[in-house]
């Protein structure tokens, strides 16, 4: 393991942010009440037995899933990103912003239903 990337919190929600900017315009406008969160480290509950590696989590009801029940009161969607695990991976700026425009894709991916095995044949794992 090498050394920490130094990335202020500001340059990594910058990051995320633009990340968000690539995704086609007809995609995003189909994305329903779901947010973007950038946090530090995940929680023990995130991790779910994952190493400390966990760069980012989609939380919630895939759009394919969702069903009248779903739309009765339901708190956003989460997709977290999460700058320490991030930073901790990369060894530059510019490999952050390449892994985290990777992960923002994979989370959105598990929004619309498309799951790790599928996105690993896609390339975007």
């Amino acid at each position: 393991m090498g050394l920490v990337v130094e990335m202020t919190q500001e340059a990594f929600e910058e990051a995320v942010a633009d990340a968000l900017d690539l995704i086609p315009e007809e995609l995003a406008e189909k994305m329903d009440n779901v947010v973007v969160l950038v946090e530090d480290e995940p929680t023990p509950e995130q991790l779910q037995g994952d190493e400390d590696d966990l760069l980012g989590i989609y939380e919630g009801t895939p759009l394919t899933e969702r069903d009248s029940w779903w739309a009765a009161g339901s708190l956003p969607d989460r997709i977290t990103i999460f700058r320490g695990p991030t930073l901790r991976m990369c060894e530059s700026a510019d490999e952050v912003v390449e892994e985290v425009a990777i992960t923002v894709v994979h989370e959105i991916a598990h929004h619309f239903g498309i799951d790790d095995d599928r996105l690993h044949e896609l390339g975007w794992a």
